[in-house]
Formats: C-alpha cells, sequence, structure tokens
C-alpha cells in the first residue's frame, strides 16, 4: 500500500504534489518523493519520513516544472529504512523515464533474472518498483522506430508489461519530453483515479491519483476510474488519450482498501468507502445478534478512526448506546503500516487512551475495523480491562485474517497472523477477550459491491483465494523465509 499522485498543470506542479501527498499520507509514512520535469530535465526530491518531514523550502523550489509525480511509500518489498528505496526510480533511457508504484509484483525472481540475462539491465534495490520501470523502458525501447515517440509505441509498451508482470500495480510514469503516463494492472487490484480542472487559458489539467479526495481538494472534477488494464497518456499539450492494453481485463479490486486503507471521503471504483463502512457495520449487527444476547451489552466502542462508521451503525442497528471511550493522539501514525511488531506493540498506548468513566464496571462491545497480527487488538482489551471494564467483547468490520496478502498490505507470513490455524474462541483467548465475533466474508462483499456492478473483489488474506490466478504454496512459502531472514 503507497500513495501516489501525477499532474500535467499550466503553473507549476510541486506544490500541487506536496498538497496531494499530505492528503495520501495515511497510505504511507516510511518514505516520500516528488519528480517534476521541466521540459526534458527531471527534478527529483526523495527522503525517508513523512511529508512534511522530507521537503524544506529549498527542495521545493528545485523541483520546477509544471509537470510531476509523487509518492508516499509504506514499504512491502525492500527495506523500510534504506532511503534508496524511496520512489520515484528513474532510468535515463529511452528518452528518461522516473516512475511511481503502488502495489506489489508477484514474480520479482523470473522478472530479476530476466533483467540481468536478457534485457542487461541493472537493478541497483530490491525493489519491485525499479523493476516494474526497467521492464517498461525495455519494452519502450523494443517499440522505438526513430527519434520520436507516439503513444501507439507507449501503449504497445504497456501491452508487453502486462504480458511480463505479475501481482497488483497502479504506475505513473514521467517520460522526458513527451509526458505522462498511467496505467493499472489487468484486474485493477490497487486503486487510480483521474480528474479534470480547465486552466484559466482554457487548458484542461490533469491529474491521476490513489483516491478521489486528492482530486476534489485540488479542485479537481472526477473522471472516473482508469480502468484495469488501461493506459493513459497525457502529452505536454495537455491532449488525453487512452487504450486497453490487456487481453482479459476484470475488475477486482482490493476489499481492505474499503476496510482499512483509504480515507473515508474517499470514493473508489464508484464506491463509497465511508458509505461501505456503513454497511459493513449494518451487517456486523445482524451477526452479533445471532451470536449473543445483546441485553449482555451496556454500550458499543470503536477503535478511532476507521471503525467509526461501522461501530455507529452496529450501535443504531441493536438499539445500545454508542460512546467513544478511547482518546486517539493524532501525532502517532498508523500502527498496523509501521514497519516492525515491536515498534507497533509500543505505540499502542501512545496512540489510544482509555477514560475510566466510560468503562468502569460496563460490558464493553469493542468494534475495529479488522485484525491482523492482535498486536493493537490485545493491548486494546488489556487497557479496556484495566480501566475497570467488567467484560469485553470484540467485534471485527472484517473477516479473520488468515492468508498472507500479496498484493500490496504488508501481510506476508502466516504465522503472523493471529487468526491463521486458530478457531474463534481461540482468538478470543489469545487477545483476552469475554467473546469475538468476527464479519462474515460474503457479509463484507455485499457491504462494498452493494448497488455497484462489481461482480469480485480480492478477499485473499480472508479466503486464500488469490486473483490473479499465479500466487501458489511455493511461492508464498519463498515470501515467508526471504522474510524471516
Amino acid at each position: 500500500m503507497c500513495g501516489i499522485v501525477g499532474i500535467v498543470s499550466t503553473e507549476p506542479a510541486n506544490q500541487q504534489i506536496y498538497d496531494s501527498l499530505l492528503l495520501l499520507q495515511h497510505r504511507g509514512q516510511d518514505s516520500t518523493g516528488i519528480a517534476t520535469a521541466d521540459g526534458p530535465i527531471f527534478h527529483m526530491t526523495k527522503a525517508r519520513g513523512q511529508v512534511r518531514e522530507a521537503f524544506r523550502t529549498r527542495d521545493m523550489r528545485s523541483l520546477i516544472g509544471n509537470m510531476g509525480l509523487g509518492h508516499v511509500r509504506y514499504a512491502t518489498k525492500g527495506a523500510a529504512e534504506r532511503e534508496e528505496e524511496a520512489q520515484p526510480f528513474y532510468v535515463n533511457a529511452p528518452y528518461g523515464i522516473t516512475l511511481v508504484h503502488n502495489g506489489n509484483l508477484t514474480n520479482t525472481r523470473e522478472l530479476s533474472e530476466d533483467l540481468f540475462r536478457i534485457d542487461r539491465r541493472h537493478v541497483n534495490s530490491t525493489s519491485d518498483t525499479e523493476m516494474l520501470l526497467n521492464v517498461l523502458a525495455t519494452e519502450l525501447q523494443g517499440q522505438i522506430t526513430g527519434l520520436d515517440l507516439d503513444p501507439d509505441q507507449v501503449f504497445t509498451a504497456v501491452e508487453q508489461v502486462h504480458e511480463r508482470v505479475e501481482g497488483s500495480y497502479a504506475v505513473i510514469a514521467l517520460i522526458a519530453g513527451y509526458g505522462l503516463l498511467a496505467f493499472r494492472d489487468p484486474f485493477g487490484i490497487r486503486p487510480l483515479i483521474l480528474g479534470r480542472r480547465t486552466a484559466g487559458n482554457g487548458r484542461d489539467e490533469w491529474i491521476v491519483a490513489s483516491e478521489s479526495l486528492v482530486l476534489e481538494s485540488g479542485g479537481y472534477e472526477i473522471v472516473r476510474d482508469v480502468h484495469p488494464g488501461e493506459a493513459i497518456f497525457i502529452g505536454l499539450d495537455g491532449q488525453m488519450i487512452s487504450r486497453q492494453c490487456a487481453k482479459n481485463p476484470m475488475l477486482v479490486p482490493c476489499s481492505f482498501e474499503y476496510v482499512y486503507l483509504a480515507r473515508p471521503d474517499s470514493i473508489m471504483n464508484g464506491i463509497s468507502v465511508y458509505e461501505a463502512r456503513l454497511r459493513m457495520g449494518d451487517r456486523l449487527a445482524t451477526t452479533i445478534e445471532t451470536h449473543m444476547d445483546k441485553g449482555d451489552i451496556d454500550v458499543v466502542m470503536p477503535i478511532p478512526d476507521s471503525s467509526r462508521p461501522a461501530a455507529m451503525q452496529v450501535a443504531q442497528k441493536l438499539g445500545i448506546e454508542y460512546r467513544e471511550g478511547f482518546y486517539k493522539n493524532r501525532y502517532v501514525g498508523r500502527t498496523f503500516i509501521m514497519p516492525g511488531q515491536a515498534e507497533r506493540k509500543r505505540s499502542v498506548r501512545q496512540k489510544l487512551n482509555a477514560m475510566g468513566t466510560e468503562f468502569k464496571g460496563k460490558n464493553i462491545l469493542i468494534v475495529d475495523d479488522s485484525i491482523v497480527r492482535g498486536t493493537t487488538s490485545k493491548e486494546i482489551v488489556e487497557m479496556a480491562r484495566a480501566a475497570g471494564a467488567n467484560k469485553v467483547t470484540f467485534t471485527s468490520a472484517a473477516p479473520p485474517v488468515r492468508f498472507p496478502h500479496v498484493y500490496g498490505i504488508n501481510m506476508p507470513s502466516r504465522q503472523e497472523l493471529i487468526a491463521y490455524n486458530r478457531k474463534i474462541p481461540e482468538i478470543a483467548s489469545e487477545l483476552s477477550a469475554d467473546h469475538m465475533i468476527y464479519q462474515e466474508v460474503a457479509d463484507l462483499q455485499a457491504a462494498i459491491t452493494e448497488g455497484t456492478s462489481i461482480e469480485q473483489l480480492d478477499l485473499s488474506c480472508f479466503t486464500g483465494d488469490y486473483v490473479t490466478g499465479t500466487v501458489t504454496e511455493e511461492y508464498l512459502g519463498w515470501v515467508e523465509r526471504t522474510q524471516l531472514s
């Protein structure tokens, strides 16, 4: 999971990209980077840490040009502590390309071998984004027949990229002297949204970004989501053309975007994240009623912030008082996306404080958006008991996470997942909760897709069914061994 943005403007793009990355900060906090294009010249700044920490006035002044892209990183491939793993990445041929990527490639072993032995390209990091960039550069080089580049050659190169790479990828690239390229994997697993506004001179200005809130904040009209497998090319003159570049595209967006990753004020694939979370709460409430007597619950409490919509609906549907018992310190990062288990555990107490007056002598039903490793959940149960709770029922608006997520979320090892090889009562025991209730898989899918034409979601971390069809048991074992080494 990362956040990406690309802009083709009639005025300097640096501040627009910076502001967009601030809005996408929830998608990654390990590192960030901006690249701009001033004619054929690229300017780039990237650093570890969050957006406000990474860019100084001198950096912003150096980012010259009306076209650019930006990235906030949440490490899934490559080491979080290595600054050279930060995006964007750059290659000088053909023409010069700089690229950002949200997602995760699942055939990096094969790509690494091919890039060295066949393409004769050097990759200087462990990042799958640098591999993706070099595959694109190789295929684009193969299409060029003269000095100039035309969109047909770009689209044919993207077709070849789709043939060679596997996994999830939403990509934005700048091609020096020509324009901006954006494309999405054939399953549309990771989000990418196109927007447009009209400049004072009547020319179109364009933006592509991970979430719609970036477009709305910048005064752009949402045009549409980039289709699965589609490529969009925007020239220096602001003209946009697109082409479907995949043979059998199918929209299968990641369910975890709606559960946790995206901001609630975003719309992705035509689905309001906030409304999807409300529907998750409705369906979770029905499940709660079938598993316990609601008379045993005094209050419903969310774990702020992403579970709040679901918790409000649970309380309303069950007719139980809704209370805010946990106070959140907003200056601590999202614990799920912190790179280390020890850091996640330590930060829980810094991030949340239980207010004793809301817990003392009460039977509490806690609603969280999901439970992954269980580190945060266990700490929260302990905090509730220490604050005086009589009984603690822990509920999740998502089903049990039993399988690795290989498409861009840091869940690489089954042994890390609290639900792996455990029944729900065993999970409750691990968390020290009196009761444990999860959302059903079918209910999650229905809550997200209700009122849309989307027929399938990527639910792989809940079901073990990997939508690309290329994830094997051997691959999962290799990922786990690599993670532990």
